[in-house]
């Protein structure tokens, strides 16, 4: 009898410890970003108005896993004054508008400091 005992407490426990980790991964995604804690909070930009920013950037990135990734390229981007990025994790892209325009190898070095790659650049509007 104390055999069944303990044994139904080991699965008590690893039935509590997996109910956490999923519980945990709902509210803060998966950890593919090396982030096991909630995302970062969402860097907005001030000037939402799309016609103070008369040119376009589009960025493939590669490494790009989950909502906390998009988020981190989110923030990374829309840091600098003058930029305003909208991300798509399923075609793995950001959409960058700017109010002045930007060289190439600044935006790819934006996204590399914030740990990823970009992969492609296209000029959208100029």
């Amino acid at each position: 009898m104390s055999s069944t005992l303990i044994i139904s407490l080991i699965l008590l426990i690893i039935i509590a410890i997996a109910v956490k980790s999923v519980i945990h991964r709902i509210r803060h995604g998966s950890a593919c970003c090396g982030q096991r804690d909630a995302a970062p909070k969402k860097v907005k930009v001030s000037d939402k108005n799309k016609a103070n920013y008369p040119f376009e950037y589009r960025m493939t990135i590669d490494g790009m896993h989950c909502s906390n990734c998009v988020r981190f390229v989110e923030n990374a981007i829309n840091s600098v004054e003058g930029l305003w990025a909208i991300v798509d994790l399923g075609k793995k892209e950001a959409h960058i508008l700017a109010k002045n325009k930007m060289e190439q190898k600044y935006l790819e070095k934006i996204i590399l400091d914030a740990g990823y790659t970009p992969l492609s650049f296209e000029i959208v509007k100029e």
